[in-house]
């Protein structure tokens, strides 16, 4: 399974950017899939996931401010993140999870740098 992040970069607080997660080598529709971010000194923590039936949980700090969407026929997972502050400055990290009768198999992609400046 390969995961590829993109989409982050430098924005001012207050402003917007979209995550993409590009997966390939799984059968995308059948995985649980989320996002997770860690700041320096932190340890990583999840910002939001969705399952394969499309139900989405957000951490209560991004809550009415990121939403989380997939799309099935693109293999693609999305973080679109507004309102965004200081405090959300991170290395976003997608991750999949796999389910079969007797795994649970997880994958994560490489990360993409998310800076907000005040």
């Amino acid at each position: 399974v390969q995961l590829v992040e993109s989409g982050g970069g430098l924005v001012q607080a207050g402003g917007s950017l979209r995550l993409s997660c590009a997966a390939s080598g799984t059968i995308f529709s059948d995985d649980d899939m989320g996002w997770y971010r860690q700041a320096p000194g932190k340890q990583r923590e999840l910002v939001a996931d969705i399952t394969s039936g499309g139900s989405t949980n957000y951490a209560d700090s991004v809550k009415g401010r990121f939403t989380i969407s997939r799309d099935n026929a693109r293999n693609t997972v999305y973080l679109q993140m507004n309102s965004l502050k200081p405090e959300d400055t991170a290395v976003y990290y997608c991750n999949a999870v796999e389910w079969s009768p007797t795994d649970r198999l997880e994958f994560w992609g490489q990360g993409t740098q998310v800076t907000v400046s005040s």
